[in-house]
């Protein structure tokens, strides 16, 4: 788990990110997030890419079994279940909107990027739109901060501990 400042990636991370994307890794800050094993998991990207490029998802789902279990919740209809919970759990709407506050903290400590004011990843602070986000905001930031990124880890077919 990690959030800014990240630790410089190395070649072999870039390496094994872009082999884990099928394209090269863009813009690529650090590794925010590590399987037991050391693979990269969570790859933070930059703010504002080298092209010009608003990029609002600093926290990025690399790794091709956690992305393929996120990705078959959402085909299972997890964030319908989960914006239904959202809209009727007043507590889990005041811990989605901190997390979406912390997303924006973490990344404007990196580049404040005027396109991006006030938004976050993953349909924070008032919907669910993309559990690859938000499942890698919390293997990033760690248990307890994003607790729909939570809930879909918990229920993923995957864990960074295999």
């Amino acid at each position: 788990m990690t959030t800014p400042p990240f630790a410089p990636p190395t070649s072999e991370d870039i390496s094994r990110v872009s082999e884990q994307l099928g394209r090269p890794a863009r813009d690529v800050l650090g590794i925010a997030a590590r399987t037991a094993s050391g693979e990269p998991t969570v790859v933070a990207t930059a703010p504002r890419l080298s092209d010009g490029t608003p990029f609002p998802t600093l926290y990025y789902l690399s790794h091709p079994g956690a992305t393929a279990a996120i990705s078959q919740l959402e085909a299972d209809g997890v964030m319908r279940e989960l914006n239904d919970l959202l809209e009727q759990d007043e507590d889990l709407r005041a811990r989605y909107r901190a997390a979406h506050e912390a997303y924006l903290a973490d990344r404007e400590s990196i580049a404040v990027v005027p396109e991006l004011a006030g938004v976050s990843a993953g349909g924070m602070p008032t919907r669910v739109k993309c559990l690859h986000a938000l499942a890698a905001h919390s293997l990033a930031a760690g248990p307890g901060v994003n607790p729909i990124g939570d809930i879909a880890l918990e229920r993923a077919s995957w864990s960074p501990d295999a």
